[in-house]
């Protein structure tokens, strides 16, 4: 078997572009020193690009034998000679930046058939009625309803399914295997493979004699510059719109009930769920396997720990972790006196 790179060696870059993109500053070292990738420290060589952001790997920059790393102030002094520092605020972030420009292919999924035509496979199914835009690729076995409306630039994963009236903004990436309905859905909106969008929430009049289907009448609203991770569903309003707001990131298999707000630029981690009537404020950060009960409000800013279950409403801009969630001054203080219980009775037995 051979072995394959899926995204190319780029073309090399003089170290004064690459701090040109990273918005950093070549501290010492010649700016017109070439790169030709970036690797992580420990397995970094001539020519290649690092950075540090964990202090847990202080010790591989030390040892690494890079051609240029970015680096915030604080470690310059750990930058070995024949290595470039680049001075950036932000190391991590000032990366993201460098690779967009070196692996711009790998910003978006580019479909089944990396790199093709702007055309519809004659294996897919698009019903006449569908308006699609000049530059729209839909691959081979994907479906395209009645009414529906995608625009220039967008990609239609082969197996995908985009049912009746479902709206596609442009410049979009439509994994394999997702299905959207009842949805409208914005510009640059990556959905990867496995996302099913728009089907019934979960909503059910329990009783004895049974329990009735409610039917659910409402839609799923994605806003644009939304990512959202592989086999993450979000389901459409019981009798109002879902909304994920714009630039949120949602990561994979992660469950967004009826009727829940999600704002703007809020990140989502892999497993949350979200229960329905929820309402997320913009800028929440929910770290993963964490639980949000139905009707609850998070404020602006707030950040949730993992493995957590938000029962009650949490104020703009709060730290809460834990079962149930509180914030994490208490939750810490919580968790030591409990080892220390444990501790303390565990001393007396022999």
């Amino acid at each position: 078997m051979n072995d394959p790179v899926f995204f190319p060696v780029p073309a090399p870059v003089s170290v004064s572009q690459i701090a040109a993109w990273a918005e950093a500053e070549v501290v010492r070292g010649d700016p017109a020193t070439l790169i030709t990738g970036v690797a992580p420290l420990d397995a970094a060589d001539h020519g290649t690009l690092v950075f540090l952001d964990n202090p847990r790997y202080a010790s591989q920059l030390e040892e690494t034998r890079a051609a240029a790393c970015l680096v915030a102030k604080k470690y310059l002094s750990r930058v070995p000679d024949g290595v470039i520092p680049l001075l950036a605020r932000d190391p991590y972030r000032s990366l993201a930046k460098v690779m967009g420009h070196l692996y711009a292919a790998a910003m978006r999924p580019q479909g089944a058939f990396d790199g093709g035509e702007a055309v519809v496979d004659p294996r897919a199914h698009v019903d006449p009625t569908a308006e699609i835009e000049a530059g729209v690729r839909i691959e081979a076995g994907a479906v395209v309803g009645p009414g529906v409306q995608v625009g220039s630039g967008t990609i239609i994963g082969a197996n995908a399914v985009v049912a009746a009236g479902s709206r596609i903004g442009r410049d979009c990436s439509i994994g394999p295997n997702v299905t959207i309905q009842h949805a409208l859905i914005g510009n640059r909106v990556i959905l990867h493979p496995g996302v099913c969008i728009g089907q019934d929430g979960f909503g059910f009049a329990m009783g004895l004699e049974g329990h009735l289907k409610v039917p659910q009448i409402g839609r799923v609203v994605i806003q644009d510059d939304v990512e959202i991770g592989a086999n993450t569903t979000v389901d459409r309003g019981a009798n109002r719109d879902t909304i994920v707001g714009e630039g949120t990131k949602i990561d994979n298999q992660v469950q967004i009930g009826h009727n829940v707000v999600i704002g703007r630029h809020c990140v989502l981690v892999s497993q949350v769920g979200i229960s329905g009537s929820a309402t997320l404020n913009d800028y929440v950060a929910i770290g993963g396997q964490t639980g949000v009960n139905g009707h609850v409000t998070i404020g602006m800013g707030a950040q949730i720990a993992a493995v957590s279950v938000v029962r009650d409403d949490i104020p703009a801009g709060g730290r809460y972790g834990g079962v149930p969630a509180k914030p994490v001054r208490q939750w810490f203080r919580e968790m030591a006196a409990l080892q220390r219980l444990a501790e303390k009775g565990g001393a007396g037995k022999s």
